[in-house]
């Protein structure tokens, strides 16, 4: 039988809070750890939270509020949430989801009356390659989902099987590395570049960083060597430490590469880490992990306990005398603007994921406001790599101006969907035979922050002298309605506004109703010109650059696929959102009128 929610959770609060030192910069994994006790946050527990950390009760329900994962009202003893995005959808998500409520019975966004089961969307579960896929109690995940799985997974949830007890291959999830390169195909490091670095020396190492011109691998492409040189350089206040901060947060939908190397490499980052911190003199580390990938914390404390154990990591790392460096995991809550390092921050240190305003920089004053690096997954893998090998190996691969591998999650309509790690300077196409994509009409790259190509620009380069990538690689074949799928993209960038900024949590939304209007049939080239309007607006006046980009596949996708929305153009003139004549019904019939279509008259 499924545990039923406590009644009075008071004693399980106050022991994680005791657990978590009551400390302010935790509230979010206090929040998470007591909601996977609860189920849910109802307001007298949120006040004991409160107290236990010093903060108001109104405090600590605006931060919870901000995160999809936290829930302010009940939801079911089991929680599904299906993966809503773009590619899952086009694996027929959306159709099992429904199918699924309606064998249970439940609305979707409800509970059942028993308080069994609720079924809700997620953004992206970062499992495009092997959807449909779904979360369970934001804890396990079900890949490959079928009509045949819902109908058993509906059996199992009217019996009360516990998630724990269900098919052990529905939660299957494969690494699909499809061609690895020096990242995937290297042995995980498990003390080499350590002693590579103790051997040659802080300042040597930085230069050799350096010298490989890494760029960082989240998407921006920043020189790492000068990011930490900047954090190095930059002073500590009495008492003070560098922090070393890994973005384990790739939010951004057709990305699940660093899945793969958290899977496969964990060793690997968390030695890249290691070394950054004997460069700039840290004493603490944190990897925030995506929420979504709540599946793969305990293999990754795993990893960690294991390094702790050989001595490298901890106190006196590989028995020197001052050196010490440990890791902490910061799970996500469900926010794809963490992603972003300054709000990544923030949540790190347990408020809302906001963005904030800069100057001043990480470097100089980021966590807890002392100097921070943050890094993806995959630039602390490579660095780990470079300090064992040295710059000048790393800058041989490549391009002079993006040096090194990347790595690429192929997803959306190709034979071999997976991870593919090729040299800089690959193109497209390279990328598309080899995925075995045929009839590709578009491929977006980056995901839909990043950029859409079609068809005459599958000979263009990956790098950032030309095609900058996070890591994203979803292809649509001919088939494929480029409308619907720019406006998917629209939906979740609206979804995923933090709220900050007007232009972004209105032009979001405004662009979703635009969209939504002439897929519905009432579009007109008023709308066309009102989207061409909103996406200059949101390139030009938001907060930070994730909302900047959230305009990115509606200035595609018009560029590139005209047509798909000129078909939807139904006449030039303004049309209502909705059937005006049918609206006035009502009243013609009360006043006996029968002149329908009447206000469509011109008027001599």
């Amino acid at each position: 039988m499924f545990r039923a929610i406590v009644s009075s959770p008071d004693d399980f609060v106050n022991r994680v809070l005791a657990a978590r030192g009551g400390r302010r910069e935790q509230l979010v994994q206090i929040l998470r750890q007591v909601q996977e006790h609860t189920h849910w946050l109802p307001r007298p527990v949120l006040a004991r939270i409160a107290a236990g950390v010093g903060l108001t009760p109104a405090i600590v329900e605006g931060v919870a509020s901000f995160y999809r994962f936290l829930h302010l009202e009940p939801v079911g003893r089991v929680h599904l949430l299906w993966s809503d995005s773009v590619t899952d959808r086009l694996q027929g998500s959306r159709v099992l989801a429904h199918e699924l409520c309606r064998r249970l019975g439940v609305e979707p966004g409800q509970v059942s009356s028993d308080g069994l089961v609720s079924v809700g969307f997620t953004s992206c579960t970062g499992l495009p390659d092997q959807g449909p896929a779904l979360l369970v109690n934001h804890h396990q995940v079900l890949t490959r989902m079928d009509h045949e799985r819902v109908a058993r997974l509906a059996d199992l949830l009217r019996a009360q099987v516990p998630p724990a007890e269900w098919p052990a291959e529905w939660q299957r999830v494969d690494d699909s590395v499809q061609r690895a390169d020096v990242l995937l195909g290297s042995l995980p490091l498990q003390g080499s570049a350590i002693r590579a670095t103790l051997a040659r020396g802080a300042e040597a190492t930085l230069a050799e960083i350096i010298a490989s011109h890494l760029r960082g691998r989240g998407g921006a492409g920043f020189a790492t060597g000068t990011k930490w040189t900047l954090a190095r350089a930059s002073p500590l206040p009495p008492g003070g430490t560098r922090f070393v901060v890994c973005n384990a947060d790739e939010g951004e939908p057709g990305t699940f590469k660093d899945r793969v190397l958290l899977a496969r490499r964990a060793h690997t980052l968390v030695e890249g880490m290691t070394v950054a911190a004997r460069l700039l003199g840290a004493r603490q580390g944190y990897i925030y992990l995506r929420g979504e990938y709540r599946w793969m914390l305990e293999s990754l404390e795993a990893v960690l306990a294991r390094r702790r154990a050989s001595g490298l990591l901890g106190a006196r790392i590989l028995g020197v005398t001052g050196f010490d460096f440990d890791l902490e995991i910061h799970l996500g809550a469900g926010a794809y603007v963490c992603g972003e390092e300054s709000a990544l921050i923030e949540s790190l240190e347990g408020k809302r994921g906001v963005p904030r305003i800069r100057p001043p920089y990480p470097v100089e004053q980021g966590y807890l406001g002392q100097p921070t690096i943050v890094n993806n997954v995959e630039t602390f893998c490579a660095a780990a790599h470079i300090a064992e090998r040295g710059g000048a190996w790393w800058a041989a691969t490549g391009t002079p101006d993006s040096s090194g591998t990347k790595i690429h999650s192929v997803s959306g309509d190709v034979e071999r969907p997976g991870v593919y790690e090729f040299p800089f300077g690959v193109t497209v196409g390279e990328i598309l035979a080899a995925a075995g994509a045929t009839r590709t009409q578009a491929v977006q790259v980056g995901g839909p922050s990043g950029i859409c190509l079609a068809g005459p620009e599958f000979g263009r380069r990956i790098g950032f002298e030309d095609v900058p990538t996070a890591g994203a690689f979803t292809v649509f074949d001919a088939t494929r309605d480029m409308f619907e799928v720019a406006r998917g993209y629209a939906h979740f960038f609206a979804h995923e506004s933090c709220g900050f900024c007007t232009p972004c949590r209105v032009g979001t939304e405004l662009i979703v109703r635009r969209m939504d209007k002439l897929a519905a049939g009432f579009g007109s080239g008023f709308d066309e010109a009102e989207l061409r309007e909103l996406e200059a607006l949101l390139h030009g006046a938001t907060h930070c650059g994730l909302g900047a980009s959230a305009a990115n596949p509606l200035r595609d996708t018009l560029a590139r696929f005209p047509q798909a929305y000129q078909r939807r153009i139904v006449q030039p003139r303004f049309v209502p959102a909705f059937d005006l004549d049918a609206e006035l019904e009502p009243a013609r019939r009360v006043t006996g009128r029968d002149d329908a279509a009447a206000h469509l008259e011109r008027l001599g």
